[in-house]
């Protein structure tokens, strides 16, 4: 406690030096019932001139030692008789009694400085002795406050106090914060008196009493009700520290307090059955989620313990989604698992967990695990977006697609296979742009912009080129219809063809079906048009990929039937014969026995029954699938409520075979992308050393697969076979770029 000293005007007169020991002891007698005066509190009735003046003369005449000494055996012997008062004080007005003779003796010791303010400025500062007011601070403290008789009584006194407050009784907190003062300026420019006296045993017992208050809570409390307990306690202890503590105390207040009700019982709240964290997570108890990240974050490695816990979690989660065989076969349902997972901790980690960007991080480690799992994930998820955008977003607003997309995209972000995606993306985007199965050209677009946004423009460049084909496509039909106006012979059914770019699409090496001479003489005069227009191209035609619309009269009705390609070649066949054989139907038409058997399927299902079949080998049951033995005719009981009917061709799930070369494809592209990663990295340096180099390239090039290292090892091998690189003759790990 500062206190600002008085100032007095004091006039100097010109005195004689007068070294007479009568009159330095007539000096001191003045000054010592002087000071006996101000202890009765009657100092009104002194002239402080005439005090300062003896006190001056006396330092003056190089009587500042006894001066001194002799005002110290003064204080000390008062000091003794108030510490008498105290001690003999009943426990209900000790404190008060404390207190009072604290205040008092600061006034006196307020009045005496200012005496002997002379003394202070020379004799104390030359002796490097404690000033007049600090030493009556010390004398208070070694007479009084540490009196035996009041030491142990004071620190009793003042934690059972604070004891009941914590029991729910009133106390006077103004008196404690005065004798919490008076033990903070005791220690003169230091806290020592307060820490060693009060502070230090005040932390151990209120350790002590919340080690106690812990385990009772905890034995007696639900997780999410003990947290509110420690949330109350926490919060009294401060507004204790605010109204009658040192401000110092605050920090080791919260240690000792957080430490005991937090620290020591995380585990035991986070794994509590039926109310601990996973119970919160899985019944989205967001304020007692919140309630935990913020106590946790008080204490060291709680958040860590409550990450590390979430995180593992979620894993354990992710991997029954996607080791699931029964959702894995319903690809929708599959990743709307994972989108409806991902959404629930995204809402979990900003309303309960401000944002945190270390849980974020471990949320994103958490997808990414259990995501890659499964091999088949890139798939699903290409199959997820070719769901949406081929009917999942019709009547859905340009706001609520681009958030679909978006939470796509973030659970795509998570594959480290996205070569693989592009792979099914690049299939599943052809199909919907050549068959017009797509729900907007805009949806497209945009999906498209955010994986090149995501993964550069490398990535989509294929994608892009896939419209700019169908865009100039509806170009070159206008042309040929203008074209065809001009032959002699037109054509009886209308043609349309896209021109696809053989490195841009996934086309397939396959078997062209024999067209019938009508749609031939057709393909023949667009092909004329086409190479007329661009000398030196080469036409491929992808009968395997092509639909049609014919029309089909049956007794009952004429229908309007849209097929594929093969399904067409198939049905015109029966124009001519009434009944046909599967193999006389594969020699007519040369479709792969595997495409044949897919669309006579289509075509002889229960729901668009267009042809019948006759099984010789069939037994009671109707056998759906078909054998190279069934007999095909047209089926005149055909009937629908539609005009035009869609025959939708079997979809095929991907064989093992088709599985083995989609892989193959991906391994392949994968060699020619190391390569080329390696080439660039040592051509900007020329030297690397083995370990450096494969870093280098599994950095470059985890943005779209992570590469194995031996698969890495194997083309800089086959690098420096080629001559591309050396090894360094002084160290065998050690490569060089050859020029």
């Amino acid at each position: 406690m500062s206190t600002k000293p008085t100032k007095f005007l004091v006039k100097y007169s010109s005195y004689p030096h007068n070294n007479d020991p009568n009159t330095t002891t007539t000096a001191w007698k003045l000054l010592e019932e002087a000071i006996k005066t101000i202890h009765l509190k009657n100092a009104s009735s002194l002239s402080f001139e005439e005090l300062y003046r003896n006190a001056y003369n006396m330092v003056l005449h190089k009587n500042g030692e006894m001066l001194y000494n002799n005002l110290k055996n003064l204080v000390n012997g008062h000091l003794k008789e108030v510490a008498k008062q105290v001690e003999i004080a009943n426990d209900e007005a000790f404190l008060n009694e404390l207190n009072t003779s604290w205040s008092e003796h600061k006034t006196s010791m307020l009045m005496v400085r200012d005496i002997l303010m002379y003394m202070d400025r020379t004799y104390v500062d030359q002796a490097k002795l404690p000033t007049v007011y600090d030493m009556g601070l010390n004398l208070f403290r070694d007479n009084v406050v540490h009196s035996p008789y009041i030491k142990d009584r004071l620190l009793n006194t003042l934690l059972d106090l604070i004891q009941k407050e914590r029991n729910g009784e009133i106390i006077d907190r103004i008196l404690i914060k005065n004798i919490t003062q008076m033990l903070i300026d005791l220690g003169v420019n230091s806290k020592i008196v307060y820490e060693e006296d009060f502070e230090t045993p005040f932390l151990a017992k209120t350790a002590s009493y919340y080690q106690v208050e812990s385990q009772q809570f905890i034995s007696s409390c639900s997780c999410p009700d003990y947290m509110k307990k420690v949330e109350i306690c926490l919060k009294e202890e401060l507004e204790r520290v605010s109204h009658y503590l040192d401000s110092s105390s605050e920090p080791k207040v919260k240690d000792v307090t957080e430490k005991q009700l937090i620290s020591n019982h995380m585990k035991t709240l986070i794994n509590m059955e039926n109310s601990g964290l996973i119970s919160m997570l899985q019944e989205d108890k967001i304020e007692d989620l919140k309630r935990m990240y913020n106590l946790f974050g008080r204490v060291s490695d709680g958040l860590n313990y409550m990450k590390e816990v979430i995180s593992n979690h979620i894993r354990e989660i992710g991997k029954e989604i996607v080791m699931d065989e029964e959702k894995t076969k319903e690809q929708t349902t599959f990743f709307q698992s994972l989108l409806d997972l991902k959404d629930k901790y995204d809402r979990l980690h900003k309303e309960a967990f401000y944002n945190d960007k270390q849980f974020q991080h471990s949320l994103f480690r958490a997808f990414e695990y259990f995501i890659n799992l499964n091999p088949k994930s890139p798939e699903y998820i290409s199959l997820f977006i070719d769901e949406k955008l081929k009917k999942g977003l019709k009547g859905v607003s340009e706001e609520e697609v681009d958030v679909l997309l978006d939470k796509i995209l973030m659970l795509f972000r998570f594959i480290q296979e996205k070569d693989v995606f592009e792979k099914y993306y690049k299939q599943h985007l052809a199909k919907r742009l050549l068959l017009g199965r797509s729900v907007s050209d805009d949806a497209e677009r945009n999906m498209i912009a955010k994986l090149k946004t995501e993964c550069g423009y490398q990535f989509t460049s294929k994608l892009e080129g896939m419209f700019t084909d169908m865009r100039l496509s509806v170009d070159t039909m206008a042309g040929f219809k203008n074209y065809i106006q001009t032959l002699q012979k037109p054509m009886s059914f209308d043609l349309n063809v896209n021109v696809l770019t053989t490195g841009f699409w996934p086309t397939q090496s396959a078997s062209n079906c024999i067209l019938p001479r009508e749609i031939l003489h057709c393909c023949e005069a667009f092909k004329a048009y086409y190479l007329s227009n661009h000398n030196g191209r080469l036409l491929i035609w992808q009968t395997n990929m092509g639909t049609a619309e014919i029309k089909a009269s049956f007794p009952s009705k004429t229908h309007e039937l849209q097929v594929s390609t093969y399904q067409m070649v198939i049905l015109l066949l029966f124009n001519e014969s009434p009944k046909l054989t599967f193999k006389e139907i594969s020699e007519q038409t040369g479709i792969p026995p595997v495409d044949l058997k897919r669309n006579l399927m289509a075509l002889t299902s229960a729901k668009n029954k267009v042809l019948d079949k006759e099984t010789k080998d069939a037994k009671e049951a109707p056998n759906k699938n078909i054998e190279e033995s069934d007999v095909f005719f047209f089926n005149t009981k055909f009937k629908s409520k539609l005009f035009r009917v869609k025959i939708m061709s079997v979809v095929q799930k991907e064989t093992p075979v088709e599985a083995t070369e989609t892989r193959q494809k991906v391994d392949e592209d994968r060699k020619h992308q190391i390569e080329a990663s390696i080439v660039r990295i040592m051509k900007a340096r020329k030297t690397m050393d083995h370990s450096n180099l494969i870093s280098e390239v599994i950095k470059q090039l985890q943005s779209r697969f992570v590469p194995n290292p031996i698969i890495v090892k194997k083309r800089i091998e086959s690098l420096i076979e080629r001559e591309y690189l050396e090894r360094s003759k002084q160290d065998r790990k050690q490569y060089i770029y050859m020029a």
